[in-house]
């Protein structure tokens, strides 16, 4: 495995376990942990000493250790009842001890002000217990090496949704959860007829009165600009897309969005590494792209077997569907390699032939596995012939795409210069790409460096071409549709669902996220995050253009104008000073 300082120090402190000073002593123990035999032993290591594959962190973290761990993906059941939610609440402490992330549908807990007929009382509400979890989360670092991470999800019917919608209105509140609205089609029909929407008690499953669908849209299109938060699931689409309906209702997915699951289910996750997939000549090398898909579903669906799970519940669900989710990673790396631009009708052309590539070849091999071992327990005579429920996922990638040395996902690179701040470590990073570009075309320089960081991104730097500039739009250097075309397109050929995040520029409007949210209902995704540049004090990834922008290097705080010379009203720091 090829590394550099920065993926160094992040094996050394989330992924090395106590014996191990080198990639190659962890891949051996992970390939060796999930093969049931030594071909499939050397294959695994292969793949993943290539940084052609990389599994979930807690598969590289866990296997062959104590922890035997492995999975990503949690969705845990909040019943209305008092004593099963304290057990997911103990639930969700033991998936997070384990390396795992948690998602929950809050829609069946009685309303705030509803009765409570054992004491005589009055419910506190969902929004209240979330407080309760993230408590539990915050004092329960993942696996001593993961900050927690929840997903928590309300029905846009619920009567508490606007308190929910209102929940992360300020930072510092529900730190360990994402937040997204359940969004029905029979809330966007209201929104655009601009009709009354019912809210509905989930107790009682009586209509308590109605709203206007545009008010809380305007409400929840607000935060999100705001923040971020909250995002959208279109729950109606994901149930239309479950692969096992009779097993009930999918009311939830895990923190980053991309894994709908039923309750008390996992998934482990995997992606290929796109940037590796493009030959000399600028084209798709199909022939290995075809044989990665292969190992990775055969990787993905020992996983599920190896896997000691926290819970015997989940244990029994996760067995019962088999469901994997493979994905990919470093497609902008692709298309520049390519020399497509990501923002082009030509570039989500690529990407989609890729991505059903991918599909239909891991459909194939799950087929050729049940073929070998049998299908899934849970398999009907009208389901697909596969080993596995789901095949295909769409994750961030955050700390693997790092281990690959590619880009998150299907995002675009964030800056090809930037601090990147993960767990307690901040890391100066240049893009490895964008520096072999740079040096092969005869403008690297660390003045090019600095100017890059400065700015925030390549574009209208002195001494890049524009031919460069134009390949390596940043995020918020693209307009947001193109964002959601791409998310869109992917989407066509996964069985799960897409993470990624519909980045904007500083200055978009409310009326942007709208329009956003609305344009990928009617595209087919199956929810939406919006993330508007510099609308949180502390980001993952910054560039030198927050202090050109007028925010605070130190704190993040907007500078204030000063006798002067500007200054923050936090810190105190100023420019003059």
């Amino acid at each position: 495995m090829k590394t550099n300082e920065n993926i160094d120090e992040l094996l050394d402190k989330r992924y090395y376990n106590k014996v191990e000073t080198e990639p190659e002593q962890m891949l051996k123990r992970v390939a060796k942990n999930i093969a049931n035999n030594e071909d499939e032993e050397e294959e695994f290591y292969e793949v993943m000493n290539d940084q052609v594959f990389l599994p979930n962190s807690p598969t590289l973290m866990n296997a062959g250790n104590t922890l035997q761990q492995l999975a990503a993906c949690f969705a845990l059941p909040v019943e209305d009842d008092m004593k099963a939610i304290m057990m997911s609440a103990l639930n969700t402490a033991l998936i997070h001890k384990s390396g795992g992330g948690t998602g929950f549908d809050f829609s069946k807990l009685r309303p705030k002000g509803d009765p409570i007929s054992d004491t005589g009382g009055t419910a506190s509400g969902p929004v209240s217990f979330m407080r309760v979890y993230d408590a539990v989360t915050d004092t329960v670092k993942q696996g001593g090496k993961r900050r927690g991470a929840n997903m928590g999800m309300l029905r846009v019917d619920h009567p508490d949704i606007f308190d929910f919608v209102r929940a992360k209105g300020e930072e510092g509140i529900l730190e360990n959860f994402n937040l997204s609205v359940a969004i029905t089609d029979k809330f966007m029909e209201c929104v655009r007829d601009e009709e009354e929407f019912p809210l509905i008690n989930p107790r009682t499953g009586l209509v308590t009165g109605t709203i206007d669908a545009n008010e809380l849209w305007d409400e929840l299109t607000y935060y999100a600009w705001k923040n971020g938060e909250p995002g959208v699931v279109f729950i109606d689409r994901v149930n239309d897309h479950n692969p096992t309906p009779e097993q009930g209702r999918i009311e939830a997915t895990n923190p980053c969005g991309e894994q709908p699951l039923l309750p008390n289910e996992s998934c482990n996750l995997g992606s290929i590494n796109l940037s590796k997939m493009v030959g000399d000549n600028g084209r798709v090398l199909w022939g290995k792209l075809s044989k990665v898909v292969k190992v990775a579903v055969r990787f993905l669906d020992n996983v599920i077997d190896k896997n000691e799970y926290p819970i015997p519940e989940i244990e029994t669900q996760t067995k019962y569907n088999r469901k994997i989710g493979l994905g990919v990673m470093g497609l902008h790396e692709m298309l520049i390699k390519m020399e497509i631009p990501y923002d082009s009708h030509e570039g989500v052309e690529t990407a989609e032939k890729v991505m059903e590539f991918i599909q239909v070849e891991g459909h194939n091999a799950s087929a050729e596995l049940a073929n070998e071992k049998d299908t899934y327990p849970g398999w009907k005579e009208y389901h697909p012939y596969r080993r596995n429920a789901t095949v295909t996922t769409v994750a961030p990638t955050g700390s693997i795409s790092i281990l690959g040395m590619t880009t998150g996902g299907i995002e675009p690179m964030y800056a090809p210069v930037m601090v990147r701040r993960h767990v307690d470590t901040e890391m100066y990073d240049v893009n490895e790409l964008f520096k072999n570009i740079a040096k092969r075309e005869g403008f690297y320089s660390e003045e090019i460096l600095q100017a890059v960081y400065d700015n925030g991104s390549l574009q209208g730097v002195e001494g890049i071409p524009e031919k460069w500039q134009r390949l390596m739009k940043c995020p918020q250097d693209i307009d947001y549709k193109w964002h959601v075309r791409m998310q869109a397109t992917i989407q066509k050929h996964v069985d799960n669902a897409v993470s990624k995040t519909i980045n904007m520029s500083e200055g978009a409007s409310q009326e942007d996220v709208k329009l956003a949210i609305e344009f990928s209902y009617g595209l087919g995704c199956k929810g939406l995050t919006v993330y508007r540049d510099g609308s949180r004090e502390e980001q993952v990834y910054e560039t030198g253009k927050n202090e050109q922008e007028g925010i605070c290097p130190e704190c993040g705080r907007e500078l204030q104008a000063g006798e002067g010379c500007s200054i923050c009203p936090g810190c105190g720091w100023s420019p003059c000073k």
